[in-house]
């Protein structure tokens, strides 16, 4: 049994805290405000993030930063939050304590990978990086579920020894990059997929988006140094598939907002929790800019969420582009050498 501190009290940092304490470990979930720690800690559910789900007598709701000297910290606040939260974090942290982000996304301004921004602040502290298929509402009900840990060989088992359950299956992969990059841009490919819906167009469409949406996060990861095959691993196409899909997800259900001309600002509020594929898309389309890499649909995202684009022109723009091999990098490369 350890003792695990898991920071941030949203849907999923609540879910891993189920998960954890139901695992035999001592899990105290820190959050920011007193009034609903309390709640949470007298009706042992968090009704606001995560419905119907009871939290087990092994987790402590709390708001108390001391309970952060544990064993192993879980890091679970939004993109845009995790430079502040490491620094409110670090004066509590034991040297050597691991560190689990579990954020998606990038940092505006600076473009850098959150395990970059975490070792920037916390470099007492090794970092990791959870990520893979694995929405909150299932996490939390025991639904089998497979996640991918990234950081050095050592660290990444110790996690993967810690979180691993029957019902939660946890490989591990030495690509920090190529992880990290899989699950911030799949985002921007989910909200795409959920403005293709809600324009009224099928299944057709969003395999295309899903196919040619990987593409673009592979030749991007690459040329950031990813590997190719984590791409076609759970932080890539695992994760695209889920959250282009599923009904619990907020960037497929903003895109379907989107797609029926609602404007951004309200499909937000509606949404009611963060959309890391709005940040996703600038931050992506600024990249594929400096880098000269070419993501036709993240260009056409930018447009639309940016600079007004109209939906449908942004479709016909992708749909009228000049012709192309499906495998182009493949046959720049060797097949017509």
């Amino acid at each position: 049994m350890a003792n695990v501190a898991v920071y941030g009290a949203g849907s999923w940092g609540s879910a891993l805290a189920v998960l954890l304490a139901n695992a035999g470990h001592q899990v105290s979930l820190i959050g920011r405000q007193p009034d609903e720690m309390e709640l949470l800690k007298k009706q042992r559910e968090n009704a606001r993030y995560l419905p119907g789900v009871v939290l087990p007598s092994g987790l402590l709701p709390t708001t108390d930063l001391a309970l952060l000297k544990a064993d192993l910290v879980v890091l679970s606040v939004p993109s845009h939050s995790v430079r502040e939260a490491a620094r409110m974090i670090k004066p509590y942290l034991r040297p050597g304590c691991i560190v689990v982000n579990t954020a998606k996304g990038m940092e505006e301004g600076t473009h850098l990978r959150l395990s970059e921004v975490l070792t920037e602040e916390l470099p007492q502290n090794p970092i990791a990086v959870l990520s893979g298929p694995s929405h909150a509402e299932e996490v939390g009900r025991d639904m089998p579920t497979t996640v991918v840990v990234a950081s050095d060989v050592g660290t990444a088992e110790v996690v993967q020894d810690l979180m691993m359950t029957p019902k939660f299956r946890v490989y591990t992969n030495p690509d920090v990059i190529g992880v990290e990059l899989g699950g911030a841009l799949k985002n921007v490919i989910a909200l795409c997929t959920g403005i293709a819906e809600g324009l009224g167009f099928g299944d057709n469409t969003k395999a295309a988006l899903m196919t040619r949406g990987l593409a673009e996060i592979a030749r991007l990861g690459v040329a950031l140094g990813g590997h190719p095959l984590t791409f076609a691993g759970l932080s890539g196409v695992g994760d695209l598939i889920v959250t282009c899909t599923s009904l619990h997800s907020r960037n497929r259900r903003a895109g379907v907002a989107l797609g029926q001309g609602k404007p951004l600002e309200t499909v937000l509020r509606d949404v009611g929790m963060v959309v890391e594929g709005v940040r996703a898309a600038r931050i992506a389309y600024q990249l594929s800019v400096e880098k000269q890499i070419p993501m036709p649909i993240t260009e056409q995202a930018y447009k639309v969420l940016f600079e007004g684009a109209d939906t449908k022109v942004a479709v016909a723009d992708l749909m009228l582009r000049g012709k192309t091999h499906e495998l182009e990098e493949v046959v720049e490369m060797s097949w017509l050498k």
